[in-house]
């Protein structure tokens, strides 16, 4: 499938796949999109200084090096999933680094991607990250995580990812009271994840978006 490197609204870039005119991020701004949907309206909402994410959709890495950015003074254990992982040559013309202006981070951004598959790495004292090369209908963890981010391609795409089977699994692996953000708030998406079990709340959502969805583990 094809794939090209795009400059977004904020001026940060994303990968465009032709074929089904979807991106790894929101055309109308990579940066702006990670920061209100999984940090905002996430990693904020969480309280524990120990927080366990769990990622739906690894991709390039933005939400990851966003949430290591923005970690402070918590801990974080990060579990990235991907079963089509970005090649580091698309990694390398993205301009996530010097549109945070994190220069200083480079070289952790480019750890992020370089580091090995299925095995845990500390990329500080205070945030591990574990990329796992799999299919989300085989995620099996219980319990495990405080924070999902579901950043999934779109349900026009690929429906089959957000069903209640996958959102039965998301709820499974979170722990009680944990939240799952998602910049998706379509009905048929908030109606699978009621349907498992969640508390549903819509959102303002990041622009170009009205709406976005948190769930919660009741």
């Amino acid at each position: 499938m094809k794939r090209e490197i795009i400059i977004t609204s904020d001026g940060s870039t994303t990968i465009h796949l032709p074929d089904w005119n979807e991106q790894y991020h929101s055309k109308h701004g990579a940066i702006q999109e990670a920061y209100h949907v999984f940090i905002k309206s996430g990693l904020e909402h969480i309280v524990q200084k120990d927080i366990s994410i769990l990622e739906i959709g690894f991709g390039t890495g933005l939400n990851c090096f966003i949430t290591y950015l923005e970690s402070g003074t918590h801990h974080i254990n990060y579990v990235g999933v991907e079963a089509f992982p970005v090649a580091i040559a698309e990694v390398q013309k993205l301009n996530y680094v010097s549109e945070l202006n994190a220069l200083e981070n480079e070289a952790v951004f480019n750890k992020l991607h370089e580091v090995s598959w299925e095995e845990k790495h500390e990329i500080n004292p205070h945030f591990s990250l574990t990329k796992r090369e799999q299919f989300f209908k085989d995620i099996a963890d219980e319990a495990a995580f405080h924070l999902i981010y579901f950043d999934a391609f779109g349900a026009r795409v690929q429906p089959e990812l957000w069903t209640e089977a996958i959102f039965q699994k998301m709820y499974t692996a979170l722990k009680d009271n944990g939240v799952l953000v998602t910049y998706a708030a379509k009905g048929s998406v908030r109606r699978a994840m009621e349907a498992v079990g969640f508390t549903v709340e819509r959102l303002p959502g990041p622009p170009g978006k009205r709406e976005m969805l948190r769930a919660t583990k009741s």
